[in-house]
């Protein structure tokens, strides 16, 4: 397990939608955080500024690990640290975050996830590490010391044999069964849980009263069609249809009445406490 602090780095570009909520759980399991901008075209640099992130700019086209282990040596970043460096592309999750961070309590000193979207099989002790499109990276202070001593040809097998090195191609994301928040659900399921959380009185007898009248207004004709004699089941059930109708009528009144008199209530209090404020200023 490395006993250094580790320090977080964010790899991407125009991810202003996702910046803050990656920094903050950034925050919460690193001792420092670092964004490597790509060349972004929206305000994910000034957010990531505003949020007291460290930013460095990358400006080539194309970008490799060794060249991103120069860029980190090169900057006024302390050099006591471990560093995490995360790719963010469409593809990654924040939820992925927990199982990467676990790269730092393994003790490597390089360890680079790469993505093989063309599914070859390849063999680890041969890749170029130029050339990987990785997932995520880990390197301690030696480890990354020797990642920017890198060229476009070194392999795993360049590395001294003091260092432990590994370099796998990254697992399948993990799929865990999510719960649909409110902010993603469908704009009723939002009308339906405010209604359930403020007790709204057009909710509870509404629109029960809307189902009962309109149930009793329906039931009311086939029921005069249906009984061509009087006796008590047709006395009863047309009774029943008649106080359905007249108590669905009801709940809609009582439901508009609450309504009504919720909103002058809420009118009194503003304009109350608007008038106590300006007593005391006085």
């Amino acid at each position: 397990m490395s006993k250094q602090p580790l320090r977080l780095i964010y790899v991407g570009r125009d991810i202003e939608l996702r910046i803050i909520s990656l920094l903050v759980r950034a925050s919460e399991v690193a001792e420092e955080t670092v964004f490597i901008d790509l060349g972004s075209n929206d305000q994910t640099v000034d957010l990531a500024t505003e949020f007291g992130c460290r930013t460095l700019h990358y400006v080539e086209n194309d970008f490799t690990t060794p060249d991103l282990a120069r860029l980190i040596s090169n900057s006024s970043l302390g050099d006591n640290f471990a560093n995490l460096i995360i790719h963010i592309n469409d593809d990654w999750r924040l939820r992925e975050l927990p199982v990467v961070v676990n790269r730092s309590r393994e003790g490597w000193d390089i360890y680079i996830a790469y993505n093989n979207q063309a599914n070859q099989e390849l063999v680890a002790e041969e890749l170029v590490i130029g050339s990987l499109d990785f997932d995520h990276i880990y390197v301690s202070s030696k480890g990354l010391e020797e990642l920017a001593k890198a060229n476009t040809m070194t392999s795993t097998l360049n590395f001294p044999s003091n260092l432990r090195v590994r370099v796998i191609e990254s697992s399948d994301k993990i799929k865990l069964p999510q719960r649909e928040s409110l902010a993603t659900a469908s704009r009723f399921a939002q009308l339906f849980y405010w209604m359930l959380e403020t007790k709204h009185p057009l909710f509870l007898f509404g629109i029960p009263g809307l189902v009962l009248f309109i149930l009793g207004y329906q039931l009311s004709g086939n029921v005069i069609d249906t009984f061509n004699e009087l006796n008590s089941v047709s006395i009863g059930v047309t009774l029943t249809t008649i106080a359905m109708t007249l108590i669905g009528l009801f709940a809609m009144m009582v439901a508009l009445i609450l309504y009504i008199m919720g909103k002058q209530v809420e009118q009194i209090q503003s304009q109350y406490n608007w008038n106590r404020n300006d007593d005391k200023t006085l």
